[in-house]
């Protein structure tokens, strides 16, 4: 059995050993769109991360392939129509960085919430240094216990960040993207309300038709003013020239991003060019990525070769 993988690259230094000792496999760090025609003509198995799988590339591909490995839980970038026209089995993987998109969302929410980065840069400043008492106090932090966390989507990480905002003695609200409300542990509130209402906006939903552009200036423009949003969701859910506009008219007290509309972020992106980047901070998604997270993908991957088509 060949088995192809396209962007490896995308996976970094975690060990691809799991799935090599089921055949053949050939990797490939990236792939261009073309060099991705050129090397699936012979392959039974196919794995990519974000690599799109289209028309021409199952046509390549075609009669050998089989099955689609896709190293993500998100499969937008899987032509799925067209994989069952092939008749080419598509698996994904469910649940494997649950843990870390979370803990990253709270390193984002109490960096946020704690002037995390402002507190660093007084002691490294020298300004610590330079003081006549003993603490700093020019600035005010804020305690998350009372205040409201909404969270957009309130699937298995969703649910992972409630839990700990409950911990942190917070009350949880939520908003279905699907028009589901399927938990009732917590109160499930209208967009608007939960933009209106919340302290802390936490966003968790897939990209589809329904959240595309589902947060723009008029919902951002509802926050309280010592409000902060936070996307580990997926880029394009919250209008990034929008949030920029928001940011620069100091409308809200901050957000942080960990996905984007494009990425790698473009240099001339609004986000990068505001009058407050003291109110913006960013990870380059990153949020999936722990080295546990990544093992455990490379894992379900292998797994989802083992059960055949």
């Amino acid at each position: 059995m060949k088995i192809v993988f396209l962007d490896t690259a995308t996976l970094g230094d975690v060990s691809l050993e799991p799935i090599a000792k089921l055949g053949e496999l050939v990797n490939y760090a990236n792939s261009t769109p073309q060099e991705a025609l050129q090397r699936v003509g012979d392959c039974e198995v196919l794995m990519v991360n974000k690599v799109k799988v289209d028309v021409a590339l199952l046509d390549a591909a075609a009669p050998k392939l089989k099955l689609i490995c896709i190293a993500a839980t998100g499969m937008n970038n899987i032509d799925l129509d067209a994989a069952s026209r092939h008749g080419v089995i598509v698996r994904n993987v469910a649940g494997y960085s649950t843990d870390s998109v979370a803990q990253t969302t709270w390193m984002h929410i109490l960096s946020l919430a704690g002037l995390g980065l402002h507190f660093d840069n007084v002691v490294k400043s020298g300004i610590y240094s330079r003081s006549l008492i003993f603490t700093d106090v020019t600035r005010s932090y804020t305690e998350l216990a009372g205040k409201r966390i909404g969270i957009v989507g309130l699937g298995a990480i969703g649910g992972k960040v409630a839990s700990i905002a409950e911990a942190f003695g917070m009350k949880v609200c939520y908003f279905s993207t699907s028009g589901t409300n399927h938990c009732d542990r917590y109160p499930s509130v209208s967009l608007d309300e939960l933009m209106r209402e919340s302290d802390v906006i936490s966003v968790h939903a897939p990209l589809n038709d329904r959240t595309l552009g589902l947060i723009r200036y008029e919902q951002l423009a509802m926050m309280k003013p010592s409000a902060y949003i936070v996307n580990l969701g997926r880029g394009g859910i919250i209008d990034e020239a929008d949030l920029a506009r928001i940011i620069d008219e100091d409308r809200i007290a901050g957000a942080a991003l960990d996905v984007f509309v494009t990425e790698p972020l473009p240099s001339d992106s609004p986000l990068l060019h505001t009058s407050h980047p003291e109110k913006l901070l960013f990870s380059p998604h990153t949020g999936w990525a722990s080295i546990e997270a990544r093992t455990r993908l490379v894992k379900s991957m292998a797994d989802n070769v083992r059960k055949g088509w």
